[in-house]
């Protein structure tokens, strides 16, 4: 009864959360190897972004009502490849921690793409979490 209970919470909570705001996608990146990464002060925001390498303006950041998290898919040889944010959700003791879900996109084996490197990437703000953020691949 108690696990139903929670079962139920926890959709409704689900059902209630924000948005994701993205903040940039593409398929160019400074960052070259694939990584997650989540940001929670001002300094690694301006450090990531200077990594990144994008000649945009840094989008602005409330760090004591948002939480920064980044999906990276490293160097690709060809076009077709992209990433997405797609979700989140409240996880753990107390729903303190956070699960970001994204899906990854590659170009099928018969496919003709453009040979050209890639970097494809997609960074977005999530509201403040206390907890701990993973990540977990969509299918």
């Amino acid at each position: 009864m108690i696990e139903l209970s929670v079962m139920v919470l926890s959709a409704f909570l689900q059902a209630s959360l924000p948005p994701v705001r993205s903040l940039d996608k593409g398929a160019m990146s400074g960052v070259d190897t694939a990584r997650q990464v989540s940001v929670r002060t001002a300094d690694q925001w301006e450090a990531l972004w200077r990594e990144h390498g994008s000649p945009r303006q840094r989008p602005a950041v409330d760090f004591s009502k948002e939480l920064v998290v980044a999906v990276f898919m490293g160097t690709r040889s060809t076009a077709g490849f992209a990433t997405e944010i797609v979700g989140y959700r409240s996880a753990g003791p107390g729903l303190k921690d956070v699960i970001v879900e994204y899906r990854e996109t590659v170009p099928s084996r018969d496919s003709i793409t453009a040979q050209i490197l890639t970097a494809p990437h997609h960074i977005a703000v999530i509201p403040k979490q206390a907890g701990t953020v993973t990540f977990e691949k969509q299918k």
